[in-house]
């Protein structure tokens, strides 16, 4: 009796233990300070925006390369809300769950194998009137957030057990990644004006720091950074220069209100809002941001004696710790044609001259590729990688360009390369280390600029300083070129030698962002809905899927050996997160007409350019 009961227990304790072992193996792996920094080097997850703290969307995963990618099938896919809009956003995957966000701020966990939804949180925001773009409007009941080009969300943020978002009425939530249960929630973007969020936060050493949209209503453009933990804000930082009559925030921003002459700029707000790119790199312990447009467009109206305008459509360095002023340079002086510099700012180590150079690399709206030191802002190299008519040079020590002055448009109009599109938006650029290439989603665009006669900013209305549609000339007068053929490519360029390596068209452009591996791909994105592969070396197309036109940004991780690659697609309330793997056999779902594309009313007189010629997904 005794050895039985002996066995009895044994059992027992055999069996604890193995309830002990697994709910060890089951606990989530922590997401803190030292993983993210490893990120880099962990291809088994997606875990920021642009994977890691160099934001190059690229992975070191190489299960699928270059001499089997041809057999990517799906794996299985999962279909949001019925919700108008696009997807924007790139995916983040942790402890075999995938954090995505969908139109209106809706925002999903599922399980990264099989895609069985795990919860979902739905915000209580307006959709009414939520962008009035157009002047004659006679509805002015204001009940939902000033929303540029779309009810558009870029994604999530993961640290410590908690998922960050921001949403269009211009909060900043964490959620309990296991539960989607509210932890906290903050006013980042003040309610009732401009202000909305649409971009992913980045996590800066126990800080969420967020940006802000609202650039086409001239707000203010500014950057917060919260504790990851209790929500309590603990810097604030400014793109512009607010009311001089006041005290200058930062020794920066004094300065640059001397490059704001004559009128009232910062009744308008002045513009450069924060509203997609943010980066952080630990060998500088910088954040950089990335500063948009000025608002109004055109510069008489915000500063009608001239200047440079600082710090528009920059690149503005902030140390991590307080948020001040390091180092800032200006893409696009005296901005006229809302040449946003909000694109990815991508880190890398590079041979440049002889001599290893730790660069920051950025490819904003303006169609110039900017190389720069990444501690100083040193600028190292620039070179357009699209077409373009506003500069006619630029320094070779500088980068500052020389404006052509011709471009400078009035009420008679004047045709501008890139157009408000710019050369490439929000799309993700990627940046292989391997092939040493960054794979740029170019957009081949140009538009007639024409200034509105008579500017009278109003509460949530555009407040661009142009109108659309054909120019008023005098009788017997020439009227200005009308816009060429546009169009859409994806770019491989050397940032070493500022020169294309290879270009396929088609893809890219202003329907989705890039991802690369070490497995020698490139993912991109086509006008007509293809989800394609290319050999990274060499832009050979190996496999593409049919999914609805406009993804957002690729990204891929493993589990259990396999390694999956995911996309959002889709717009019109019928989008969908697609995975694929080698080997996957689930049938492609039936696409439904993709109709709905939120923007400005398209000019009458100025024809669709390859989905360039509208100022479309912009904020």
């Amino acid at each position: 009796m005794q050895i039985v009961n002996a066995r009895k227990w044994c059992v027992v304790g055999l069996m604890l233990a193995f309830s002990a072992a697994s709910a060890m193996a089951k606990k989530p792996r922590r997401v803190d300070n030292q993983a993210l920094r490893k990120a880099a080097s962990n291809g088994d997850e997606w875990l920021s925006y642009g994977h890691d703290y160099t934001e190059q969307h690229y992975s070191p995963l190489k299960q699928v390369n270059d001499s089997n990618a041809s057999q990517l099938g799906l794996a299985w896919y999962y279909q949001t809300s019925d919700d108008p809009g696009t997807v924007e956003g790139s995916p983040i995957e942790a402890n075999g769950t995938l954090y995505f966000t969908a139109t209106w701020d809706e925002l999903f966990a599922v399980d990264a194998r099989t895609g069985a939804l795990k919860w979902k949180w739905i915000p209580e925001i307006s959709h009414r009137n939520f962008s009035p773009a157009n002047p004659n409007a006679t509805d002015r009941i204001r009940v939902g957030p000033s929303v540029c080009c779309g009810p558009a969300n870029r994604g999530v943020a993961i640290y410590d057990g908690k998922i960050y978002m921001g949403t269009l009425d211009g909060r900043l939530i964490a959620f309990d990644a296991e539960t989607g249960k509210v932890v906290w929630q903050v006013q980042s973007a003040p309610e009732g004006q401009d202000y909305s969020i649409t971009g992913a936060p980045r996590i800066v050493k126990g800080m969420v720091v967020i940006g802000n949209a609202g650039g086409e209503y001239a707000v203010r453009g500014y950057v917060d950074a919260y504790d990851a933990e209790t929500g309590k804000r603990i810097w604030r930082t400014y793109t512009v220069p607010g009311d001089p009559a006041k005290p200058f925030e930062d020794p920066y921003l004094k300065r640059a209100a001397k490059t704001w002459t004559g009128g009232e700029y910062w009744k308008l707000g002045g513009g450069g809002a924060v509203w997609n790119a943010i980066s952080y790199d630990p060998k500088t312990n910088l954040v950089y941001l990335g500063s948009g447009q000025g608002g109004p467009w055109v510069q008489k109206y915000r500063s009608p004696e001239g200047g440079v305008n600082e710090w528009l459509c920059s690149i503005i360095a902030v140390n991590a710790d307080t948020g001040k002023y390091v180092w800032a340079y200006q893409t696009t002086p005296a901005d006229n044609w809302d040449y946003d510099a909000t694109q990815d700012m991508e880190f890398a180590d590079l041979k440049i001259d002889g001599k290893m150079r730790h660069v920051i690399m950025q490819a904003p709206k303006n169609g110039v590729f900017y190389v720069l030191d990444a501690k100083t802002g040193k600028f190292i190299s620039c070179k357009p990688y699209t077409k373009v008519t506003w500069a006619t040079s630029f320094d070779p020590k500088t980068g500052m360009p020389t404006i052509n002055k011709a471009m400078i448009y009035g009420e008679n109009g004047t045709l501008v390369w890139p157009g408000p599109a710019g050369g490439h938006s929000w799309y993700a650029m990627s940046f292989n280390p391997d092939t040493k290439l960054a794979y740029i989603p170019e957009i081949k665009s140009t538009f007639l600029y024409v200034q509105a006669p008579n500017f009278k900013p109003e509460m949530g209305v555009y407040k661009w300083g142009i109108t659309l549609g054909p120019p008023k000339l005098a009788p017997g007068a020439t009227p200005p070129p009308r816009p060429g053929p546009g169009g859409e490519a994806l770019e491989a360029w050397d940032p070493v030698t500022q020169s294309q390596r290879w270009s396929v068209d088609g893809f890219g452009g202003s329907f989705g962002g890039t991802m690369t591996t070490a497995g020698n791909l490139v993912f991109a994105a086509s006008t007509d809905g293809d989800f394609a592969a290319f050999a990274a070396d060499s832009g050979k197309k190996l496999w593409e899927a049919k999914v609805p036109p406009e993804t957002g940004n690729p990204i891929t991780y493993s589990i259990d050996g396999k390694q999956y690659v995911s996309v959002l697609a889709g717009r019109a309330g019928k989008s969908r997160l697609y995975t694929f793997v080698l080997g996957g056999n689930e049938p492609m779902p039936k696409i439904a007409p993709q109709t709905f594309r939120f923007g400005p009313p398209p000019p009458p007189a100025q024809p669709h350019q390859g989905g360039n010629q509208q100022n479309q997904n912009q904020n």
